[in-house]
């Protein structure tokens, strides 16, 4: 019995030698430990990406949606109905977000609207062919030596495979309705300021006449141990979507419209109540 034990742990050592013989060199990445918190209005893209170059389809539809904002409706912002804000929405940091930066695969942990993450595969990977749509999409990220120095400055990605609805921020600028949006990333620390992370995002999208740019700064808060916190959406959220038409919840936990002399919603599954 004790030979078989022995055997049994001399195979599991030495199963596991190849592993742990693979040293990773983590000072080759870019230190993007931490808790990172944005900088300004998470929802600028128009004000520093400028108009959205949007088709003239597509122009008519936001201009509807931005018409529902000012009646008080939702426009097009998904997340108002605890539905995940998606990319590129989610990079805006609306919450404080963490980076865990593996050989890979890099991580993108944000707790908004419930908890969001992403995956950014760094192991050469090609595009899947079966890949199920999502909110986050699909990414495939290269790390770059930009200065030639021997260390990887700025991790490119690509995100494709993206769910709908989505938008850009609550300002409601549409994407087309194939899904067929592709996302561009260059993430990178300043050179003059490590706690200063910056993300170019460039969008591509059938319902834009060129590709649209932003540019989102964040900054390392420096405590190095930060608090951090659980969203569950549902929990306080009074929004409601029923057949395409936005309700809300009173205080009192009733039905209530959204808009002034909204109708209420089909009732035909419910009995009246006797009066």
């Amino acid at each position: 019995m004790h030979s078989r034990c022995s055997t049994f742990v001399v195979a599991l050592a030495l199963a596991a030698t190849p592993a742990a013989a693979q040293v990773v060199d983590f000072g080759k990445y870019p230190n993007f430990k931490g808790q990172w918190v944005r900088t300004g209005n998470p929802n600028n893209w128009s004000p520093l990406a400028g108009p959205p170059p949007l088709t003239p389809e597509y122009e008519k539809i936001w201009d509807g949606i931005k018409t529902d904002l000012k009646e008080g409706g939702p426009g097009n912002w998904p997340s108002t109905f605890c539905i995940p804000a998606g990319m590129p929405a989610m990079m805006s940091f609306y919450d404080p977000a963490e980076i865990i930066v593996l050989p890979d695969i890099t991580y993108i942990l944000i707790s908004h609207n419930d908890d969001s993450y992403r995956r950014i595969y760094t192991d050469g990977r090609d595009w899947p062919k079966d890949a199920v749509p999502t909110f986050a999409g699909f990414s495939i990220g290269k790390w770059v030596d930009t200065d030639g120095d021997g260390r990887y400055d700025v991790l490119e990605v690509e995100t494709r495979f993206l769910k709908l609805p989505r938008s850009y921020d609550i300002s409601g600028i549409p994407f087309h309705e194939d899904g067929q949006a592709v996302i561009n990333e260059r993430i990178f620390l300043d050179k003059a300021d490590p706690n200063t992370l910056y993300d170019e995002i460039t969008v591509r999208d059938h319902a834009l006449t060129r590709p649209y740019v932003k540019t989102q700064k964040v900054t390392r808060n420096p405590n190095p141990r930060p608090l951090w916190f659980s969203e569950a959406c549902s929990e306080t959220n009074t929004h409601l979507m029923i057949d395409n038409q936005h309700y809300m919840l009173s205080a009192d936990g009733r039905l209530m419209p959204a808009k002034k002399d909204q109708p209420p919603p089909d009732l035909s599954y419910f009995k009246r109540a006797p009066k």
